[in-house]
């Protein structure tokens, strides 16, 4: 498989979610993501590699999955849970005679893609009608024409396997809410509703899906030790399966295979597989150079908490969100974990009247408010370098001020974050006030009109949403 294959298919499968899955516009920057190679040659650019710094791994059970937890053997799961089913015992890859080798035809429909991508992404032709609908406002993308060009491309030829193999819930299922909710939801939208972007022909898939809940495994299979072994067993047994029953994954050593997790312990999870983590596409929410994350291969997604299924109604799109007042500069309000909360806290905890910063918001006060009532909404990492409060912020329409290490931004190849947010490093915490009193009230309402219009791209549609 060359390099171009690789990135088209990234890009394809982070495309769908764009254009078909519910989690469509969510995962509108990962729709670029499969042609990072592409991408390169048009002159698109990673993030500085400030933001792709070294740092102390650390590892977190975390809360959350630390309550109700199953008492499961992992070997017994492993033995359970992944049996193969008969439907897919045998897979035929031979064309008949005289008839073109699908995998064939697949290689000539990236070759077209390719050079369909590049002339949009090199024409000089200022066609303004072209992004009037699609992309109204050019200005928040890297490179608006091929991305525009790469979704058509992912619209008419793009297709995905999901592997049958394993029962749920660890396989074929996942969270539907709370804070890794974008887990479950892609897997729903993938298996259990009609898309035109899944294929049940392995030999017209571009990309092909490891279809595991790295969140149910941590429910399921984590005893409570801070060992994640049992995880990694389990995927690698998942592995071993798909590759002796299938001929995909040794072919390409998994280059055009993708696993999915928005649980913090997704990385460690990948490491089962030497090529899982290497060579696969590994699509996460906690998307973190320090723990192995490629923006060469891998895509970055952002984590939505959603309640009961949805997302707050106090984070509605409403005419009244953009016209209230803003009384307040900056706000945050969280727990102290992780290295850089810990500062945030140290040198503005209820420091300054204008900034309302809390450990732990007092219950009389209403969190979302705070966000609906600030202009900015800071954004430091915790125990990982992802978080829900970014999209919360966009959807506050509360510019977010990003205080992280080694975080790569999600859909960061297809979206300009300088457009909509304010990235901090975080040695620059204690002049946090000074930073934002510095930005114009004529930059503040453009990185707000920003923040308006990319929206849409870290939303959950359902039905989806072109």
């Amino acid at each position: 498989m060359d390099k171009f294959q690789k990135r088209y298919t990234r890009f394809g499968f982070v495309s769908i979610c764009i254009g078909s899955i519910a989690l469509v516009l969510l995962l509108s920057r990962c729709s670029t993501s499969f042609f990072d190679y592409s991408l390169q040659k048009f002159e698109f650019s990673f993030p500085d590699t400030e933001l792709l710094r070294r740092n102390v791994y650390t590892t977190n059970a975390g809360e959350e999955e630390g309550k109700n937890r199953a008492a499961v053997d992992s070997r017994d799961v492993s033995q359970q849970i992944l049996s193969l089913r008969s439907t897919n015992s045998s897979v035929t890859l031979q064309s008949k005679p005289g008839k073109p080798n699908r995998r064939n035809l697949v290689e000539e429909g990236l070759a077209k893609a390719r050079a369909s991508i590049l002339e949009a992404s090199s024409s000089t032709r200022n066609d303004t009608t072209l992004f009037k609908i699609d992309l109204p406002n050019p200005e928040i993308y890297r490179n608006p024409s091929a991305l525009h060009r790469s979704y058509l491309e992912m619209e008419k030829r793009f297709k995905v396997y999901v592997y049958e193999e394993g029962e749920p819930p660890l396989v074929h299922d996942g969270p539907c809410k709370s804070v890794y909710a974008v887990e479950g939801r892609f897997i729903l939208e993938l298996e259990k509703r009609k898309t035109r972007f899944r294929t049940y022909d392995p030999s017209q898939a571009y990309v092909y899906f490891l279809p595991f809940s790295v969140t149910w495994l941590v429910r399921y299979l984590y005893e409570g030790n801070s060992n994640a072994e049992p995880l990694r067993t389990f995927v690698s047994d998942y592995i071993r399966l798909v590759s002796t029953n299938h001929p995909f994954w040794n072919r390409t050593n998994g280059a055009d295979h993708f696993m999915l997790a928005c649980h913090d312990w997704g990385p460690l999870t990948s490491h089962a597989n030497k090529d899982l983590f290497n060579t696969s596409i590994r699509v996460m929410c906690n998307a973190n150079s320090s723990e192995g994350f490629n923006p060469a291969k891998d895509v970055t997604l952002p984590e939505i908490k959603l309640y009961g299924g949805e997302v707050d109604p106090k984070l509605r799109l409403s005419k009244t969100l953009s016209a209230s007042p803003r009384p307040y500069l900056g706000f945050f309000a969280g727990g102290v974990h992780g290295p850089v909360r810990p500062i945030l806290l140290k040198h503005w905890k209820q420091r300054d009247p204008d900034m309302p910063v809390y450990e732990y918001l007092p219950k009389h006060l209403n969190y979302y408010d705070f966000m609906r009532s600030s202009k900015f909404c800071f954004c430091p990492s915790g125990y990982e370098v992802a978080s829900p409060r970014v999209t919360e912020a966009i959807y506050s329409e509360c510019i977010p001020v990003i205080l992280s290490v080694n975080f790569v931004l999600p859909f960061t190849d297809v979206l300009r974050w300088e457009t909509f947010s304010v990235l901090v490093d975080v040695s620059e915490i204690p002049r946090l006030k000074e930073i934002l009193m510095s930005i114009s009230d004529e930059k503040y309402e453009w990185l707000k009109r920003n923040l308006r219009s990319v929206r849409r791209h870290f939303e959950l549609n359902d039905p989806p949403k072109s």
